[in-house]
């Protein structure tokens, strides 16, 4: 059995069905409740079950109560029961936690004794730890109080000199930019003599073109 409109209370075939609100629309009834502009599934918005648009949908507001003698006399019974809670919660708690000494005779001379007694201990302990011999005063000897001494400047060694001439040629095949300080650059072409093999991969030689002296990669150049 097909279900009826929620506002014109007719009969909603499946081809026509808006199932929204819990309740079955005609999609020409499903329109806001003030302006009876048609809504849809995605800019509608529901309040106790009934559409509306954006526009006209209720907003919520605070109200505000009356201090009635009835409200006056509900809030004035709150608060006494609130007292008398805590007056219980703390008769219980009365004994529980620290309890007063009374100052009797007894106790004041108890506490008199103990004080003569520690100030007795307190003065022995300071003649026990006095010290007999003091210890001499410190006296600075004769080399720290030469104020005009000066380190004397480190010696700075000499740099290692480069590898005798071998008297070995290379051509370079690449251009190379140096990237250290002990490098060489060059362009393709260029002639490389004074060759000396560093490692597997460097060597160190001078560029004929320039006169620069550096290390060199040695998949840069070639034997001549």
């Amino acid at each position: 059995m097909n279900p009826l409109c929620g506002r014109c209370n007719k009969i909603v075939y499946p081809t026509e069905k808006v199932n929204c609100l819990d309740k079955y629309w005609h999609k020409g009834c499903f329109s806001c409740e003030v302006c009876r502009m048609t809504l849809n599934m995605k800019n509608y918005k529901g309040f106790e079950k009934r559409p509306y648009c954006n526009a006209h949908y209720p907003k919520t507001q605070f109200t505000c109560v009356a201090d009635t003698p009835e409200n006056l006399r509900l809030k004035q019974q709150s608060k006494m029961q609130s007292q008398v809670l805590y007056k219980e919660e703390f008769e219980k708690s009365k004994g529980k936690g620290m309890s007063v000494v009374a100052d009797t005779q007894d106790c004041q001379r108890n506490k008199k004794s103990q004080d003569q007694i520690s100030n007795r201990n307190m003065g022995g302990e300071a003649q026990h730890h006095q010290p007999s011999n003091p210890a001499p005063a410190y006296q600075p000897s004769a080399a720290s109080q030469n104020y005009n001494y000066e380190p004397a400047e480190p010696v700075r060694q000499a740099a290692a000199a480069p590898p005798a001439s071998a008297g070995k040629r290379y051509r370079a095949v690449y251009d190379y930019s140096a990237a250290d300080e002990d490098e060489v650059s060059f362009v393709d072409g260029d002639v490389i003599v004074d060759v000396q093999q560093i490692d597997e991969g460097w060597m160190y030689g001078r560029v004929e073109r320039t006169g620069d002296k550096g290390m060199l990669p040695a998949n840069y150049v070639e034997a001549i």
